[in-house]
């Protein structure tokens, strides 16, 4: 059997945690309210999250952790992933020079 090494092409914004999250919760029959009291958050701040508007913190990438399943590293990742992306196309670096490190 091949092995294929997953390729993600760096032009496209990598997907926010929210946005998975959405979609592993359009499988269960619980309320977005009920997930919120789940994991002890605000349902503002899990819609927030789920649309992308706010991050995933260590404490709630714990939480999610508990109740969907991966581990809280791979979540926390996914944001890092996000904000990284979006962090090298909005901050500007023309007049930092480049160390030469021996």
């Amino acid at each position: 059997m091949a092995e294929y090494k997953a390729v993600r092409n760096p032009r496209r914004c990598p997907t926010h945690p929210g946005a998975v999250i959405e979609d592993m919760l359009d499988s269960v029959t619980e309320s977005k309210i009920e997930i919120a009291g789940m994991l002890g958050i605000a349902r503002q701040h899990l819609h927030a999250v789920l649309t992308g508007r706010k991050p995933l913190s260590p404490s709630i990438a714990v939480r999610v952790s508990k109740l969907l399943g991966g581990s809280p590293e791979s979540w926390l990742r996914m944001q890092a992933d996000f904000d990284a992306w979006h962090a090298a196309r909005s901050v500007d670096v023309s007049k930092i020079s480049t160390l030469k490190v021996a």
